[in-house]
């Protein structure tokens, strides 16, 4: 099941960056759409004010995922560890994550969604791993706790089974 696929959909109409400026941070991220057809999610973390982070958010009507085992991601970008967030609810405060690495060469990452831990502004919550049947959310974040500049290509963001 594809969740996202600059390729066929290239619309950025339901992706939306929050930075750390929420709360008082001086980190930038953006996100656009390259013409040769993948999403790009750039900036600079400032560790002013407390800062720390930038994310990318993709909201969409709720997904059955009962049937997929891992997400699979088509990704390359400036070398560093960013993280994907799922929700299963865009109300809920806290996310499910996992963290991925990636290089300059294009990938496929496969991430088991029954590794994804529940975490909130950083820390980790007493709740089982993600074992959800419906997803309305996954973003992209980068926090590594050092200033840093980034960049991160998307092609494709899907579902599968093993």
């Amino acid at each position: 099941m594809t969740i996202f696929d600059f390729t066929k959909n290239p619309t950025m109409k339901q992706w939306k960056v929050v930075d750390d400026v929420v709360m008082g941070g001086k980190s930038a991220g953006s996100f656009q759409l390259d013409p040769k057809g993948f999403g790009v999610f750039s900036g600079t973390i400032s560790l002013e004010n407390n800062g720390g982070f930038s994310s990318v958010r993709y909201d969409f009507p709720s997904k059955e995922i009962k049937n997929f085992t891992y997400i699979s991601l088509r990704v390359r970008g400036k070398p560093s560890r960013y993280q994907l967030r799922l929700k299963t609810n865009t109300e809920d405060r806290h996310a499910y994550i996992h963290y991925f690495e990636i290089d300059e060469n294009w990938k496929t990452v496969l991430l088991k969604i029954s590794d994804f831990y529940p975490t909130f502004r950083g820390k980790r919550l007493d709740m089982p791993n993600f074992s959800e049947a419906t997803l309305e959310q996954v973003a992209f974040l980068l926090a590594n706790k050092k200033q840093e500049s980034f960049r991160l290509e998307i092609k494709n963001i899907h579902l599968g089974s093993y």
